[in-house]
């Protein structure tokens, strides 16, 4: 149990579960997913998810895939997100898939006190979550052994931070995936601390790009974060 009073943390995990058809999909495609829930229905997993992609064939195939796999049992589109620049790629459209509820990894995390709090991403053969859970961190991590040993899962902790730590926690489900790659590792490598602990010739060292095109991504993703952009609002 969490300490009475205790304000609890932000995790931002990224997952590799077997048996999982959204990792399936994305990594034989070049598409992704936001996850925007799942509910027992009939005893199946009912996942809303936003499918999204560069090109509409691209998109196209990561429909096709999902209903072609093994894993899924049904799949139907609920309407077209073209233009929608909350959503990562320039095409984009609404789903939902029944799946087996066993090969959900969402109920081993929220029955142990994790909440999502931004759609969950789907990219390239990985999971990202971003949960707000009322514990502390150690107990945080002795709860994600547990969701180890149940799913037989991957699960890496990328940064737990302080909800009300004064370190800049934004919503970043507006970033494109390259910008949020960029900015996250920037957070973890102490970026935006003073006295900076890595400058951005490492940062872009340690991402094979150019000084320039890391700045870049940054300047791009901090404009989206902080709201300066008119086509790239929070929510």
């Amino acid at each position: 149990m969490a300490q009475e009073g205790a304000r609890g943390v932000r995790v931002c995990l990224d997952i590799w579960h077997p048996d999982c058809w959204t990792l399936e999909v994305t990594d034989a495609t070049d598409a992704g997913l936001l996850g925007h829930g799942v509910h027992e229905i009939d005893g199946l997993a009912n996942g809303r998810f936003t499918a999204y992609a560069d090109t509409v064939a691209e998109l196209d195939e990561l429909v096709e895939t999902i209903r072609a796999s093994d894993l899924t049992d049904s799949v139907w589109e609920t309407d077209e997100h073209d233009g929608d620049t909350t959503v990562p790629g320039r095409a984009s459209r609404g789903i939902v898939v029944r799946y087996t509820l066993s090969n959900s990894i969402n109920d081993a995390l929220v029955s142990r006190g994790f909440i999502p709090d931004e759609p969950v991403r789907m990219q390239d053969g990985r999971e990202r979550w971003t949960v707000l859970v009322h514990e502390t961190r150690q107990t945080v991590h002795e709860r994600l052994e547990e969701v180890r040993d149940e799913m037989d899962a991957d699960v890496d902790v990328e940064l737990i931070t302080a909800p009300d730590s004064g370190s800049g926690i934004f919503r970043t489900d507006t970033l494109s995936d390259r910008q949020r790659e960029v900015y996250e590792l920037a957070r973890r490598r102490d970026y935006y601390t003073w006295p900076r602990e890595v400058s951005a010739a490492e940062l872009a060292d340690e991402l094979e790009i150019s000084k320039a095109t890391l700045l870049e991504h940054l300047r791009k993703a901090e404009s989206k974060l902080l709201g300066d952009e008119r086509d790239a609002p929070l929510s």
